[in-house]
């Protein structure tokens, strides 16, 4: 049985890494499910979601180059269904965190904002020269 990219297969844990987890595959193949590969929610610890010798159902996203083959549990499988509106609910009044600023989306956007903090940055290192050289610092 050959497979390649788009390929769902069964497969067996082999093994455990804070990255992610092995898995062994038909023809005495195996492959990694890179820990962001492995569920649609957040994985924190591999060993949350998986044990080593328990059967997985993997789908092929990459074989590069030197034949290494990724794998992904979540993609193997149905998305889970989206909440009315489009984005996860959340209880009324939830703190969601502070408000960051939109990320620029132009090349000149990104450029003003990286002129904006280097010319910052410059001034307070004269600053720092300056203050050290009224103490008697080296120049």
């Amino acid at each position: 049985m050959e497979f390649g990219v788009g390929s769902v297969l069964e497969g067996k844990v082999t093994g455990i890494t804070k990255f992610g987890a092995f898995v062994s595959l038909p023809e005495g193949k195996s492959g990694l499910v890179h820990i962001s590969e492995i569920a649609y929610t957040y994985v924190n610890d591999v060993k949350d979601h998986l044990q080593e010798g328990q059967e997985v159902k993997v789908k092929v996203i990459g074989i590069d180059d030197n034949g290494r083959i990724n794998l992904s549990i979540k993609k193997a499988q149905d998305p889970p269904p989206r909440p009315e509106g489009g984005r996860p609910s959340r209880p009324a009044g939830a703190f969601s965190g502070p408000k960051r600023p939109a990320e620029p989306v132009t090349f000149e956007d990104k450029l003003k904002q990286f002129m904006a903090s280097s010319d910052s940055k410059l001034s307070e290192l004269h600053m720092n020269e300056k203050k050290s050289s009224r103490r008697g610092g080296r120049k």
